[in-house]
């Protein structure tokens, strides 16, 4: 779905300092900088990318297509297609992907749940240091 085709615009933004409490939903893609207490969840009928960058942190359930987190998430999180983890990722919950990207120093309190179908295998990468 991302190979070679664009990703969708990041269009909103949760501030550092801002904290939301309630479910949000998003088209498009969205940033988490700031803090979330309740479901994140993609519009399912159009591609979708969410950031949880390195000062985020998220409490509830996670639903997109791609989804790239360097902070704190307490949930499940659910990818359609692409997880990517970085190096200061913390999940506390299951995770359910297609394919996972997980760089050295993320850590998963939770199951590895692959979401691909009975003749797929799921794609597991492991990011290597480039030094």
């Amino acid at each position: 779905m991302f190979g070679k085709k664009a990703q969708p615009p990041i269009k909103s933004l949760i501030a550092q300092g801002s904290r939301i409490e309630g479910n949000f939903q998003f088209t498009d893609g969205l940033r988490v900088d700031g803090e979330l207490v309740g479901d994140i969840r993609a519009n399912p009928d159009s591609p979708s990318i969410l950031v949880i960058s390195e000062s985020a942190t998220v409490e509830g359930e996670i639903h997109a297509d791609h989804v790239i987190i360097n902070g704190t998430v307490r949930g499940p999180v659910h990818t359609r297609e692409l997880l990517e983890l970085q190096p200061k990722a913390r999940i506390d919950g299951d995770v359910y992907y297609k394919a996972l990207e997980m760089h050295q120093g993320a850590v998963i309190a939770g199951q590895l749940r692959p979401t691909a179908g009975a003749d797929e295998k799921p794609l597991l990468k492991l990011a290597a240091n480039n030094f």
